[in-house]
Formats: structure tokens, sequence, C-alpha cells
């Protein structure tokens, strides 16, 4: 089973990734962005620094994704993914434009087929003020001037992509404003079970309500 965990920059992805995987046995898969040499020229200046940032993150989440996926699932593993490859494109048709993106779009198609989708994406959603918070609390020094425009646009971006017919059944949206995984064990349940229920695993509760 592969199961993805995606949204807007500072909704949560990665710790919820991490506190599944006790209960799923899973072999957790999480995105590096330190690796990328262009990312803080790129939040400085995104005309300038797009496409290199852009082909960078294609690359590295191409080579390592491809080289856990095939082979987790083949073993009959649990893999949880703190990003789906899809998502790439995504950032890519914000940041990117004309030749530079229909260049991208062709290293993408040429290696998107090699890389085995989701059963199941789990959607974290969050408000704009949320998200900022976040992003300002765990103070990573790339992301210390992030524009809220960008984050509003990826925001936008994100609903769209979603929407679209080949994700139909296959994703689980959850609104986490209200939502602390980590401090309240029952939140961390609650979106457990709705996991258990979209992927129909038992033992799951019909309907868990949050107090």
């Amino acid at each position: 089973m592969y199961l993805a965990i995606e949204g807007v920059i500072g909704v949560g992805k990665t710790t919820l990734a991490r506190l599944l995987q006790p209960t799923f046995e899973a072999e957790v898969l999480l995105e590096v962005f330190e690796e990328n040499p262009f990312l803080s020229s790129f939040y400085s200046d995104r005309d300038r620094y797009a496409f290199q940032t852009q082909i960078f993150f294609l690359m590295s989440r191409y080579h390592q994704q491809n080289k856990v996926i095939p082979s987790a699932l083949a073993a009959g593993k649990t893999v949880i993914s703190d990003y789906t490859f899809d998502k790439d494109a995504l950032f890519a048709g914000i940041n990117i434009t004309g030749d530079e993106l229909e260049v991208y779009h062709k290293v993408h198609s040429a290696l998107a087929d090699k890389i085995p989708s989701p059963d199941l994406v789990v959607y974290l959603k969050a408000s704009l003020e949320t998200l900022m918070n976040r992003i300002a609390h765990r103070d990573r020094s790339y992301e210390r001037n992030m524009d809220p425009a960008y984050i509003g646009e990826l925001m936008e971006a994100y609903d769209h992509f979603f929407s679209q017919d080949k994700w139909q059944g296959r994703v689980l949206t959850i609104e986490t404003d209200q939502l602390n995984i980590i401090g309240v064990p029952d939140h961390l349940d609650y979106i457990t079970n709705r996991i258990k229920q979209a992927l129909h695993l038992a033992p799951y509760q019909q309907s868990l309500p949050l107090e």
C-alpha cells in the first residue's frame, strides 16, 4: 500500500507521516528540501531561480521515489510519503513560464510513468493565517521571508489540482486548523480512523467525531 500526505507548505505533512508510521508499520519517505542549492535564492528572486529550483526538485524527487517505492511495494511493504511525485508539476505551473515550462513538462512526462501513484492521498488543508504561523514556528532559514501571496497562490493551485478527475476517489481531504496531532492524541486518532475508513482497513470506527 502506498499512502501519500499532501498539502501546502507548512500544513504538517512530514509530522503526520512520521506519526502514522507505527500504526501502519510503514516505511516513511520524506522529501529532502535542504539539498536544493537554489531554494534560498528562489525565495528571494522567484523569476530568476524558478527553473533551476524546479528542475533540481524534479530530478531529486524522481530519484528518491523511484529508488524506494517500487521495490517496497513489490516486497509487500506499506509506504507513507510526505509528498507525491505529481505535485512537482503543480509547483512548476506556478513558478515557470514559456519555453522553460515546456522543457520542464517534457522531462516530467518522461519520468512520471515510472513512479507508482498512491492508493490514497491525504490532502491536509489550513487557512492562510494558520499556514503562515506554522511556517514561522518551524523557523527554516530559507522560509523566513515567505510571501503570504505565494502561499495563497499555492492554496488555490492545490485545490484545483486535487479537483481533477484523475484523483476521484483517491483523495481524503482533512481540515487541520483546529487539529493538534502532536499534543492531542484524539486528533491523531481521528485522522488515522478516517484513513482506515477511506482504505477500508479494519478495525476502524464508523464515526469518530472530534470533541
